[in-house]
């Protein structure tokens, strides 16, 4: 049989009423290494980002509340949202009005801050992607599409070479944004238009050792 008579049968038997058992494809091919946070993984990801017009700071453990407030304070953020379950210590002490995300906030108060701390929940080196899934310290979805400015810190060892080992690291059952770099699009006279689904403003902490 053709591949047009197997699509072709299992829609007549979906109309029939028959519902057809799933064809499950075969995922027994070669991944490509993981590499998850070796130098040569955060050099590709830095570079990556960096073409898409992200900001990207490397910090270690001691000086990533000082990172942080540099990049705030460059990007004039104040207000400032903070997602359920994100790592109090990965925040400045002073200078800055950390709006908590609980009760839910509605999209007027998301529209009105300045801007969004967020964790991620995996890198992709050779995309320059981040990849959210709602999981601790991310926070809805909306958090990360509606603020107009957006601060996302990732470690190190959660960064992978590429796509597979990335989605190999992740739940599919859970929401997933990927993000990357800034939001933009252009129409068609070819002008660029930031912000558009997402935040205009991108910088990227990441956390080594």
């Amino acid at each position: 049989m053709s591949g047009r008579d197997v699509v072709l049968g299992r829609v007549r038997a979906a109309l029939s009423g028959v519902d057809p058992a799933p064809v499950v494809g075969a995922r027994d091919y070669d991944l490509p290494p993981d590499a998850a946070g070796e130098p040569s993984t955060i050099d590709l990801f830095v570079e990556r980002l960096g073409g898409y017009d992200a900001t990207v700071h490397r910090a270690s453990a001691g000086d990533i509340a000082v990172t942080v407030a540099a990049a705030l304070t460059a990007r004039g953020l104040r207000r400032v949202i903070v997602p359920e379950g994100l790592d109090d210590s990965c925040l400045p002490t002073a200078g800055f009005e950390w709006i908590r995300d609980d009760p839910p906030l509605s999209t007027d108060a998301i529209a009105a801050a300045d801007g969004v701390v967020t964790a991620a929940a995996v890198g992709v080196a050779d995309s320059g992607t981040l990849v959210l899934d709602g999981g601790a310290g991310q926070g809805r979805r909306v958090l990360s599409l509606l603020p107009d400015a957006m601060l996302v810190i990732i470690p190190a060892d959660r960064v992978v070479a590429a796509l597979p080992s990335a989605i190999a690291h992740l739940d599919p059952t859970r929401p997933m944004t990927f993000v990357s770099g800034p939001s933009a699009t252009v129409d068609i006279e070819l002008v660029r238009v930031g912000g558009v689904h997402g935040p205009r403003a991108l910088d990227v902490v990441v956390l080594e050792g």
